[in-house]
């Protein structure tokens, strides 16, 4: 047996301490650097029931092999005569197993030596292995993060025992990463590597925003108030369908909160960034009404409704066309993201030239895919323009009347 002393138990619990490894992994690893120093120094590969102990009291290690008690021994490598088992225990018999100590003399400097690579080699797995558990839990999840450094382009994150990579396209547009500074990441992806798991984050992905409402408004991580969908274009604009599974409970109201708090917290998270709150309705019309808010919309025709395409042709003022279009699109854009339809937008006048009539050619299609076919597209406007549910800004919320408890709010 070989002398070790109290010194690995104490490094064992500090690993455990600092890095979560635990103490059985590090003298699992101990013993196995025995059998591979010891088969080294047969200079044999293979070489059956032989096994390393540690006798944690002592403090000592050593190799053992363990072989059948027979009468006649043919294999020396396996077997032992009772005799010469008698002698290490009394109260063996035949057939009996018993363990034969084979530490060889001078050994103490050769197990060293691998036992040093073997548990390095275990503790990088182990670190590996719990950093890739940990962090595949999380996937998918939004974690608070500190700023590093900023490599080629790549924002380095720490996230608590790795440090994450947030790649160019997954930044906000604009924004300063300082390091130092604490920042809320959403947890895109974990890639296993030779070394520790690589860990991808985004400050830009539309989950984000989803996690950052089922925080601020109670009734969604209830189930009262639902997430529909969300369409996002980081630190520009970002439009988030919702509907309440509680007739009495509002669910734009609910997620802009009492005199706007909840939503302005939120957008304040999000660096400005502006907010389309829209209700969400099965009535694909209407959605596509709600969804271009707040633009006002003249008509809205489906072209097509199948499993193949999903094709609405809107027709607004010609004093709104830019604003349902958007800057650069991104209004219908956004909109086309949120409900899943191709939407072609044209002014009233652009809709004369093309001696286009959307009520007449295509009125029967319209009345099937509406759910009460008393409402029009004009009500739906109306009212969508006098509950004012569009967009929230600092402005908006600024102008909101002090006696109300709870109000929605238009973009201007």
């Amino acid at each position: 047996m070989i002398k070790i002393g109290t010194a690995l138990f104490e490094a064992c619990e500090e690993l455990e301490r600092e890095k979560g490894i635990s103490k059985d992994v590090i003298i699992a690893s101990l013993c196995d650097a025995m059998v591979a120093a010891y088969k080294k120094h047969l200079k044999q590969k293979d070489v059956p029931n032989v096994e390393a102990i540690l006798d944690e009291q002592t403090g000592e290690i050593g190799v053992f092999r363990t072989k059948l008690v027979v009468d006649k021994v043919e294999d020396p490598n396996l077997e032992i005569s009772l005799k010469e088992a008698k002698e290490i225990d009394d109260e063996v018999e035949l057939e009996d197993e018993v363990k034969i100590e084979v530490t060889p003399e001078n050994f103490g400097r050769i197990a060293a030596q691998s036992a040093k690579q073997v548990i390095t080699q275990r503790i990088r797995e182990a670190e590996r292995k719990l950093v890739l558990d940990e962090f595949m839990e999380k996937k998918g999840t939004l974690t608070t993060g500190i700023i590093q450094r900023v490599e080629n382009r790549n924002v380095i994150v720490n996230i608590g025992k790795t440090d994450a990579i947030m790649p160019p396209k997954e930044q906000i547009p604009g924004e300063y990463y300082k390091p130092g500074n604490r920042i809320r990441v959403f947890v895109l992806n974990v890639k296993e590597t030779a070394r520790l798991p690589q860990v991808i984050v985004s400050h830009a992905h539309a989950e984000i925003v989803r996690e950052l409402f089922e925080l601020e408004v109670p009734e969604i991580e209830d189930g009262i108030v639902e997430i529909k969908s969300i369409s996002r274009e980081a630190g520009y604009r970002t439009k988030i369908a919702v509907a309440s599974n509680d007739p009495d409970v509002d669910s734009v109201g609910a997620c802009i909160g009492p005199r706007g708090s909840r939503i302005q917290t939120i957008i304040g998270e999000l660096k400005n960034e502006k907010i389309d709150i829209v209700r969400y309705s099965d009535n694909p019309v209407e959605y596509i009404v709600n969804a271009l808010s707040p633009a006002r919309i003249v008509s809205v025709d489906i072209l097509a409704d199948d499993e193949y395409s999903k094709e609405a042709f809107v027709i607004v003022p010609d004093d709104q066309l830019s604003l349902a279009i958007g800057r650069d699109g991104q209004n219908v854009r956004l909109a086309h993201k949120l409900t899943g339809w191709k939407i072609d937008i044209k002014s009233v006048s652009q809709a004369e030239k093309m001696e286009y009539s959307p009520h007449q050619q295509h009125s029967d299609e319209i009345e099937t895919t509406q759910e009460n076919d008393d409402d029009t597209v004009d009500e739906i406007a109306q009212e969508i323009e006098d509950s004012q549910e569009y967009a929230v800004d600092d402005e908006d919320i600024a102008s909101l009347d002090n006696s109300a408890e709870e109000e929605t709010v238009s973009e201007e």
